[in-house]
């Protein structure tokens, strides 16, 4: 399916890919403490509003 060279190439893309975004996000690591501020509420707001979708379906289809 997929050469030796391109598997070689898909698994070094792969491996420095992540150490970049690694490095990245230390690097920004202040700067999201302090600007992003208050995100992970509209992250739990997000999941129960979700929920209650969920449940409201469930609940109207019986």
């Amino acid at each position: 399916m997929f050469s030796t060279g391109q598997l070689i190439f898909a698994a070094i893309f792969f491996f420095a890919f992540i150490i970049i975004m690694i490095i990245s996000y230390k690097r920004d690591r202040k700067t999201h403490k302090k600007e992003y501020k208050g995100t992970f509420w509209v992250l739990i707001g997000f999941v129960v509003f979700l929920t209650l979708l969920v449940l409201i379906k469930y609940f109207t289809k019986n």
